[in-house]
């Protein structure tokens, strides 16, 4: 799914959604399957609600967009759903928050789990409209993503 203002992509994973699910509330996790470059270390304990929180460590220059250098965001968990579905948003340097979310949907399917991974700008906070290029981070990030997160959880022989 496209539009202006969102994008989905899928996957099909060899493993069990719980598998695919323990590495995405985990701040590890996002780090460890991070296709930017961004996410360079996170504090926190895996998420288990809506509301839940943990802190990950940035480094902008990953992009080179933006003369933010290294900086920290909290990411806010606004979905979960046990080995289904998890969802946030981040709130870091720019206040207030851009409101901004990212998430994966978990399906369980003949190979093992279709993983549907998006990302929505549609609620960004109108004055930040022109000012920061979205989406920050491209549809090609997330397919990438998704291949380093089957190369974490897929069992091979």
């Amino acid at each position: 799914m496209t539009n202006e203002e969102r994008f989905e992509v899928q996957r099909e994973i060899a493993a069990t959604p719980a598998e695919i699910f323990a590495v995405l509330r985990d701040p590890r996790g996002h780090v460890a399957i991070d296709s930017s470059g961004m996410l360079q270390s996170a504090d926190g304990q895996p998420v288990g609600a809506v509301g839940d929180e943990f802190v990950v460590h940035m480094d902008r220059e990953s992009l080179n967009d933006l003369p933010m250098g290294k900086y920290d965001v909290t990411v806010i968990i606004t979905r979960y759903a046990e080995d289904a579905e998890l969802e946030w948003t981040i709130s870091g340097t720019i206040q207030p928050p851009i409101k901004h979310l990212y998430g994966y949907r978990l399906e369980s399917s003949d190979v093992g789990t279709l993983v549907t991974s998006y990302y929505d700008w549609s609620q960004i906070e109108e004055r930040y409209r022109g000012r920061v290029n979205f989406p920050i981070i491209p549809e090609a990030g997330l397919r990438a993503t998704l291949g380093i997160l089957a190369r974490t959880v897929e069992k091979h022989l």
